[in-house]
């Protein structure tokens, strides 16, 4: 099988969980290849996502690290089933590696749950408020790229669409987000009125934290959690100036899933959360 140049960031992270396995078991790169009867390069390429790997392949490395963890060796395995180009492959170079690793996190994610707060989550925003938000962008982009941005963020919504299994999606929203009149009163309203609809869907949950509310946990940041098939495969991903910033030592993922309950005791609930938003709408 010849070595990936350019792994995505599925493939990194099966290789990064390998790792892991690996080093709970106490063995080096080196040893491991001895035990497995591989070359050490093999299991560093694999370790990498640079190298392919089976479900199979990773259920005997796993009964060579004597990983007690069922549900986690099973997903891992299930990481590898998936071959096919994802819809993002179109934009490998239009748009910078992260963003595609982002789509390709969300489309395989069993639950999302965002927190921002000053602007509306990218997944629940309307073509026109996602527009302007691409037209401020601090390093002024093309027509074109706006177009692909525009694009590439419409398309990332569908999972939330799906017919069959739709994304479980929770989104907590800062009171200030729902108040900013990006694009004018017309395209924030419209916005509004987009978070209802949304809101409606048996699988989107909609809650705000108020100004009442004050000081909290996290409030200076926004916050996006990928969950996976078993907790271990959690994602913790920030959008910050520089670029987007993926997360998931088991550390952080602890951190950030207090974080969010912490929110989400200061958060409005969803009945209550539409009031406010009828009532921001009014205000336009």
């Amino acid at each position: 099988m010849p070595v990936r140049t350019n792994p995505t960031g599925r493939q990194l992270r099966l290789g990064a969980e390998l790792r892991k396995l690996r080093e709970r078991a106490g063995l080096t790169s080196t040893q491991a290849a001895e035990l497995l009867g591989m070359k050490q390069a093999q299991v560093s390429n694999m370790e990498t996502g640079r190298l392919g790997v089976s479900a199979e392949r990773v259920r005997t490395l796993a009964c060579h690290y004597d990983c007690p963890d069922k549900a986690l060796v099973e997903a891992i395995a299930g990481m590898t089933g998936d071959r096919k180009r994802g819809w993002w492959e179109e934009y490998r170079e239009l748009l910078s590696r992260p963003l595609l690793d982002l789509a390709e996190l969300e489309h395989h994610a069993r639950s999302l749950r965002d927190f921002t707060t000053a602007r509306v989550p990218g997944l629940l925003q309307t073509r026109e408020y996602a527009l302007e938000i691409f037209r401020q962008a601090v390093t002024e982009l093309s027509p074109p790229d706006i177009e692909h941005r525009l694009s590439f963020r419409i398309k990332r919504q569908a999972i939330l669409f799906r017919e069959e299994e739709p994304t479980p999606y929770e989104a907590i929203i800062h009171e200030a987000a729902l108040r900013m009149k990006v694009g004018g009163s017309a395209v924030a309203r419209q916005q509004l009125q987009h978070l209802l609809d949304m809101n409606d869907r048996d699988h989107v949950t909609l809650r705000a934290v108020t100004f009442d509310a004050g000081a909290f946990p996290g409030s200076g940041q926004s916050i996006h959690y990928a969950r996976g098939p078993v907790p271990q495969l959690d994602t913790v991903y920030l959008d910050q100036a520089h670029g987007l910033a993926f997360l998931d030592a088991e550390a952080q993922l602890h951190k950030y899933r207090t974080l969010f309950d912490r929110i989400e005791a200061v958060a409005l609930a969803p009945e209550k959360t539409q009031d406010l938003v009828h009532n921001v709408m009014r205000e336009l």
